[in-house]
């Protein structure tokens, strides 16, 4: 695993944690005090957080999909390199 993969999930892990958290502080700020708008800003936190995991891991399946995809067309043009070389 390289470096910057582990930093990336370590600050999305710190970044949905913060969402979450003030999420809930706000929700529970606006059930106490009656204030619908705290309610739903707290609730869209939460949601927030929860769209930021989904799209993480969909954008890490991608990241897979895209190394895999490297992968085969090193190794077609190593194929090509040996083609053209065997010729002169």
């Amino acid at each position: 695993m390289p470096i910057e993969q582990g930093h990336g999930r370590v600050i999305t892990i710190i970044a949905v944690g913060f969402l979450e958290l003030d999420g809930v502080l706000l929700g529970l700020a606006g059930l106490w005090r009656g204030k619908w708008g705290l309610l739903a800003t707290g609730a869209g936190l939460a949601l927030a957080g929860g769209f930021v995991l989904l799209y993480w891991h969909r954008h890490r399946k991608r990241l897979e999909e895209i190394a895999a995809a490297r992968l085969e067309v090193g190794g077609e043009a190593q194929a090509l390199q040996r083609l053209v070389s065997s010729e002169r």
